[in-house]
């Protein structure tokens, strides 16, 4: 563990442990992957003033997302699949955050159920929602999501129809793998991944397997999958979902100020200004350039969030200075996760816990809220 000392040291284990088709998943982009790139190029782009002699201790990044009080200003993003990348994913993750002081979002593509992670924590975790055409089904797993305790749902808008993400079907990407003789070989070379799997019983989506209507089998699923989000979601399908959730309502996929706006109306508690990690269209603008405009516009009426392109501590306080409350992140936890499963996901957030600490007292401040756009300068256009 003490050779862990950044992110990119879980990333080339994470390579080492995990088979290809689930690093594909996590690691490629649509189409070009040009968004995917800005994502992280832009973060490059914004220099921290450096201050001296100011009176550094104590320190706390401490802060609330949500009303939630969170030992930092970040939370563990809804990752499909988690439990593919590490036998029981969702649950070693979720348990980690937990430990650690941040939230943890079960997303509706999870291979862990809502249920089976609730069983394996202690504290609310958070529900990712992707609208389904079958609206029942979808008012379903609003309810189950609120008996398990569930205190937020965050509800995804990006994800009406699938970008092309070529590295998925190159890989004929399926969960569980099928057993073709490149996956076989592929899966030979990775003993530890491949006798975990077999250790547990989680190895389809536990949201929806025997869930769905007309599910019944696992090709059956994956077709399913492809078909079943709604590309017919508007603006009055969101207010319903605001009723029948009465807790805090997050709205991840918001890169414009107008959709920004609709939210406010809405009455989200909070937006995530996201490119879904540059998976679905390719060539829109990097997060973290449309995050100051967003703030600008909306960020007195409900706390604006980021996700996309963020790979260490210092970049939670590039996001923090240009106005985001809060961040998520995904990669990060999937490449902690498939390293060393929860032990894992606790290095990465120690990790940006270090990085994003020394940064804030570099920048000359002991407090995460004295953080604001003083504090950096932009280096061309975002």
């Amino acid at each position: 563990m003490s050779l862990i000392c950044e992110l990119t040291d879980l990333q080339k284990l994470y390579h080492k442990r995990v088979p290809k088709m689930f690093q594909g998943y996590c690691e490629s982009g649509s189409w070009t992957m040009q968004t995917l790139g800005m994502n992280q190029s832009d973060f490059r782009k914004i220099l921290f003033r450096q201050r001296v002699a100011r009176d550094l201790a104590p320190r706390s990044l401490a802060t609330q997302m949500v009303g939630l009080d969170v030992k930092m200003p970040l939370s563990l993003a809804p990752v499909g699949l988690l439990g593919m990348q590490h036998p029981d994913g969702e649950i070693k993750a979720a348990q980690a955050a937990e430990e650690f002081g941040v939230p943890f979002t079960l997303s509706t593509m999870s291979i862990c159920s809502i249920e089976t992670v609730a069983a394996a924590t202690t504290k609310p975790f958070w529900f990712q929602l992707y609208v389904q055409k079958d609206r029942e089904f979808t008012k379903k797993l609003i309810e189950r999501a609120k008996a398990a305790n569930c205190s937020a749902l965050v509800v995804t808008l990006d994800l009406q129809v699938i970008g092309k993400r070529h590295a998925d079907h190159r890989n004929g990407m399926t969960a569980p793998p099928r057993l073709t003789i490149p996956n076989i070989i592929d899966i030979a070379r990775r003993p530890r991944w491949a006798f975990g799997m077999l250790g547990t019983k989680n190895r389809e989506f536990g949201n929806i397997q025997g869930c769905a209507t007309g599910v019944d089998d696992m090709n059956d699923l994956m077709k399913w999958t492809a078909s079943s989000f709604d590309p017919n979601l508007c603006w009055d399908d969101l207010k319903f979902f605001r009723e029948l959730w009465d807790g805090p309502l997050i709205i991840k996929g918001i890169m414009e100020v107008d959709d920004a706006r609709q939210c406010v109306e809405l009455g989200a508690d909070a937006i995530v200004v996201s490119n879904h990690g540059g998976r679905q269209l390719d060539g829109t603008r990097s997060s973290i350039s449309v995050l100051p405009e967003i703030v600008d516009a909306v960020g007195n009426q409900l706390e604006v969030w980021m996700d996309g392109g963020i790979r260490s501590g210092q970049d939670v306080i590039r996001a923090r200075a240009l106005g985001a409350k809060g961040v998520m992140i995904g990669r990060p936890m999937v490449y902690g996760l498939g390293a060393m499963g929860k032990a894992g996901v606790t290095r990465m957030l120690e990790i940006f816990h270090e990085e994003a600490e020394l940064t804030m007292a570099f920048v000359g401040h002991r407090d995460i809220q004295s953080v604001t756009r003083d504090d950096v300068i932009i280096k061309g256009e975002l």
